[in-house]
């Protein structure tokens, strides 16, 4: 899945020393910073999908019910997406080094907490801990990548690698969350973060060096409350749908929750200091970029969780063999991107977000066609490659669109936000699609149900990707440029 995290800070044109005085790190010290930085990261991206192949298995074993188990991946992008701004500003003002290292112990302990959970209303908070704690440290370490190697061939080469880790995030956690749950347990999937944590917190103690963002330092309390409160209460209204007998209650949850990202709005609209300026997310272009991440984030999350459960509960796949089942979309994605990146400079960005989200919404649904009896090589893999070709025609042309034309003074804000509406768009996405699934599954389990279960998620998948291209094709004006040569590394 695309994730990654910016810092809310521009690295000035010409870097001061960290605060006290102190030079940055010799040459080995800049490399075990890249090491720590990347690693870190990737516990980051990787629990955003490790859990998802481990979930039947943790749903069994804790008896949660079909609409209760997305909490368990609806938490964590929930409580990341919604604080990562808010994250960004505390590294910046209350010291990187001091909340990457906050991050990661909270990080840590709330993956305990997880991994030992002995209730699914336990396992859920935990989630929303490693979520919260995610959002420290994510724009804590890109920021304190960026003073580290402020700039030059080395810190190309260093956004490359670390790039590259985040990008590989993805995939490890389906793969590995496959391993952890057939060898050991599900458990693990949560506590194999903590050697990790453990590594970072001492290697960062030693290694790191304090910075902070000059200037002045208020952060915006109310705009990261109407914003959490916001997304948090319009995703519970949405699951409470399922319910036929919570409907009033959906409604005011929906209701409610709609207020308050209005009152968001008007806070960020009056502050002086806003946790995101509007004219970041006013601006046409830009916002038909984060309107493509945030349903291309659903569908990712949407159809990459019920297509985990359809390999595992109808085609009885062990959890490796699923984690490796889905592996298709990371290399079509991957073969795919060089490909685009040649293509953006001679059709343009806007070409590639119409027809990559299209044929996007071709793969998904291919997988419509998933049946009880059916074969993953006949009725998953076609769709699956299909599908992975059309992110990567979209994924790449998709942050270079977003941040297109962006005030110095707003890069960071802006590159944060495309991250927080991938995250959020999961979030609301998932929500949507497992009241779908649930209303048409219902709650017998039999496999026939199931199956026309998974199919309307798959056909709401293709649905939201149609709706993608339309916001592109509405948003981004025929005629605009951008290099491919400077297309950020892509996040799969």
């Amino acid at each position: 899945m695309p994730t990654s995290a910016d810092p809310r800070v521009e690295p000035p044109a010409h870097p001061a020393p960290p605060a006290g005085g102190r030079r940055g790190p010799a040459r080995g010290h800049a490399t075990w910073v890249l090491v720590i930085t990347s690693v870190t990261q990737l516990l980051v991206v990787l629990d955003g999908t490790i859990v998802g192949v481990a979930l039947p298995h943790a749903q069994a074993d804790l008896g949660l019910s079909d609409s209760a188990r997305q909490w368990v991946v609806t938490a964590y992008a929930l409580a990341f997406g919604a604080l990562l701004l808010l994250g960004g500003r505390i590294a910046d003002y209350a010291g990187r080094k001091r909340t990457f290292l906050a991050g990661l112990v909270g990080f840590g302990a709330a993956s305990v907490w997880g991994g030992l959970a002995g209730t699914g209303v336990e396992l859920v908070l935990a989630r929303a801990g490693q979520g919260v704690f995610a959002a420290l440290m994510a724009p804590a370490a890109l920021a304190i990548l960026t003073v580290t190697f402020p700039s030059g061939p080395e810190r190309t080469r260093a956004f490359a690698v670390f790039g590259a880790v985040s990008g590989a995030g993805a995939a490890v956690g389906l793969v590995g969350g496959g391993v952890l749950t057939d060898l050991l347990s599900w458990r693990w999937c949560l506590l194999v973060n903590v050697p990790f944590v453990i590594a970072g917190v001492v290697a960062g103690a030693l290694l790191l060096q304090e910075s902070r963002a000059a200037g002045e330092r208020r952060y915006d309390v109310p705009g990261a409350v109407t914003v959490t409160a916001g997304f948090g209460l319009l995703v519970y209204g949405l699951t409470a749908f399922e319910d036929s007998s919570r409907t009033a209650l959906a409604v005011v949850l929906v209701v409610a929750g709609t207020a308050l990202l209005a009152l968001f709005v008007l806070v960020e609209h009056r502050s002086t200091n806003p946790l995101l300026p509007l004219r970041v997310v006013t601006d046409r272009v830009r916002a038909g970029a984060l309107t493509v991440q945030a349903l291309v984030g659903a569908v990712m999350v949407g159809a990459l969780l019920y297509l985990t459960f359809h390999l595992q509960v109808v085609l009885q796949l062990s959890p490796l063999l699923a984690g490796l089942g889905t592996l298709p979309i990371t290399i079509a994605i991957s073969a795919t991107v060089p490909q685009a990146a040649r293509m953006l400079d001679r059709l343009g960005p806007r070409r590639q977000l119409v027809v990559g989200p299209l044929v996007g919404a071709l793969g998904v649904g291919l997988l419509t066609q998933v049946s009880v009896g059916g074969s993953y090589w006949t009725q998953v893999l076609p769709g699956l490659l299909v599908f992975g070709v059309g992110m990567g025609l979209t994924l790449v042309p998709l942050q270079n669109v977003a941040l297109l034309g962006v005030d110095a003074r707003d890069s960071g804000a802006a590159s944060a936000a495309v991250t927080a509406a991938n995250q959020l768009g999961g979030s609301v996405g998932l929500a949507v699609l497992t009241t779908v699934y649930v209303a048409v599954a219902g709650t017998t389990g039999a496999p026939e149900r199931l199956v026309d279960g998974y199919a309307v998620v798959f056909w709401g998948g293709a649905g939201l990707l149609v709706l993608a291209a339309v916001a592109a094709a509405v948003a981004v004006p025929k005629g605009t440029r951008v290099s491919g040569a400077d297309a950020p590394v892509v996040h799969v």
